[in-house]
């Protein structure tokens, strides 16, 4: 690889922004993730600038307000946030950091203005990260390599010390190296292996963890990589559920890539080629499908077993809920993601079932009210494509069956609307119970299996329950 040195790519609005600080006597320096991404050819929307020769957040705030609205983010250790159009901008004075306890808050921070780039670049994680740029002089400060680290694809540490007060940054080496295709530089891999081995990672909150898994799966071509990564590390022993799938035996003829660990990384990176060829841009969505897919065989270690010969995992779908479920409380308390993702894992294998057994549209009615058959329908197509099986022609048919008998419908993302709900009952002067349910029950029945309409439907339940 050939990094070519370029001029960054900076919006017009953040040269006018350069130039006003520079008038009040600042030395801003464009820094991190924007850099990086413009010697790499990436597009980038979010700009980090350091702020050097100047101490006062409130001078700075002055200047930034003729922009747009200003938020402090941290009076403390001076950092600022602007919002332009498409673009997010934050400015932070330079400051070096010293780690005074386990939380990741626990950063004695210390602003310096007269520091040097070289002395402000030491906190940062990795040197592909502590390339900094000077609009004004029109050059790239490089104090570590980095621009040579990313020329040779290559993931590596600034200062031992540093990196390891920080034990997120063995989160941010997978995902960077997952992302970017490098390779971690062994030194950074034992560092990194060293805060496993000792814990260190236990104390992380798991919203920064969740952010460390976002980036790796909106960004990875292959998130199989990251994954490996977390294995090799030995991150898994902080997530059971996916350390059981290694050495969980499959069927050959159904399996033949290996056990449920291999065979689950396969269907992450067919999952990334499928959200690129339907061109899926909701990150929301996006990140469901990912999980689902991820979380989709985690009951295999509960029922797997050799049954005359043959490896079977029975009931693995319904298995697989309550390990999903743990695993997903490691990284999120968010209660709608989780309800999304759970029926994707249960009915897994609908589409297949559904397809092979030449099922009635009464039974894809009854699915569309557990589950949105569009996404499983994804689902599904990665669980089968990500495979070495040699008929794989045999996995886009099923979904696209079971796909277009929900479309004839117009239930392809959403659930059959019942006719008869629970407001229609008290009309009838029931009173709200338990019972209800099992009148909207028989209701929905009737809808689907007798294809009756709304007044058909509650002449029956007259005659039932009243």
């Amino acid at each position: 690889m050939y990094i070519t040195i370029i001029k960054p790519n900076i919006p017009k609005i953040l040269e006018e922004i350069l130039i006003n600080l520079q008038k009040i006597g600042a030395k801003p320096i464009l820094v991190g993730g924007c850099v990086r991404d413009s010697l790499l050819k990436i597009p980038c929307k979010d700009y980090d600038i350091e702020i050097f020769g100047i101490d006062s957040v409130e001078l700075i705030e002055k200047s930034l307000k003729k922009f747009g609205n200003v938020k402090l983010v941290g009076k403390s250790f001076g950092v600022l946030t602007l919002k332009v159009d498409d673009y997010d901008f934050d400015f932070a004075l330079a400051r070096t950091e010293k780690k005074i306890g386990l939380g990741h808050g626990d950063f004695e921070v210390i602003t310096n203005a007269s520091l040097t780039y070289k002395q402000a670049a030491l906190r940062r994680d990795f040197t592909i990260n502590s390339i900094g740029y000077d609009f004004f002089k029109e050059e790239f400060l490089d104090p570590f390599n980095g621009m040579y680290d990313l020329e040779n694809k290559t993931l590596r540490h600034i200062s031992d010390d540093t990196f390891i007060e920080d034990p997120l940054r063995v989160y941010r080496a997978i995902q960077f190296a997952s992302r970017f295709k490098f390779k971690i530089n062994n030194k950074t891999k034992e560092l990194c292996r060293k805060m496993v081995l000792n814990d260190d990672l236990k104390y992380l909150a798991r919203e920064r963890i969740y952010e460390e898994f976002k980036k790796l799966f909106l960004k990875s071509e292959k998130p199989s990589l990251g994954f490996e990564l977390l294995k090799e590390l030995g991150v898994l022993k902080y997530f059971p559920e996916l350390q059981a799938l290694i050495n969980c035996e499959q069927d050959k003829e159904y399996h033949p890539e290996g056990d449920v660990w291999i065979h689950t990384l396969m269907t992450l990176d067919e999952m990334a080629k499928i959200i690129k060829d339907e061109n899926i841009k909701d990150e929301y969505r996006i990140l469901y499908l990912f999980y689902a897919e991820l979380c989709h065989d985690l009951g295999k270690p509960f029922c797997t077993q050799e049954i005359n010969g043959r490896i079977t995992s029975h009931k693995h779908e319904s298995l697989g809920l309550e390990p999903t479920k743990s695993f997903l409380a490691r990284l999120t308390n968010e209660k709608k993601f989780v309800d999304i993702i759970l029926p994707l894992v249960k009915n897994h294998l609908a589409p297949f079932q559904l397809y092979l057994a030449e099922s009635s549209l009464k039974a894809v009615k009854r699915l569309s009210l557990k589950v949105n058959i569009e996404d499983l329908c994804l689902v599904c197509l990665a669980d089968c494509l990500g495979r070495d099986i040699k008929d794989k022609e045999k996995c886009p048919k099923a979904t696209k069956w079971l796909l277009n008998q929900a479309k004839e419908l117009s239930i392809e993302n959403t659930a059959l609307k019942p006719l008869v709900l629970g407001r229609d009952l008290i009309e009838l002067g029931m009173k709200p119970s338990k019972e209800f349910k099992n009148i909207l029950d028989f209701a929905v029945d009737l809808q689907i299996d007798n294809n009756l309409d709304k007044e058909e439907i509650i002449l029956n339940i007259k005659d039932k329950y009243l």
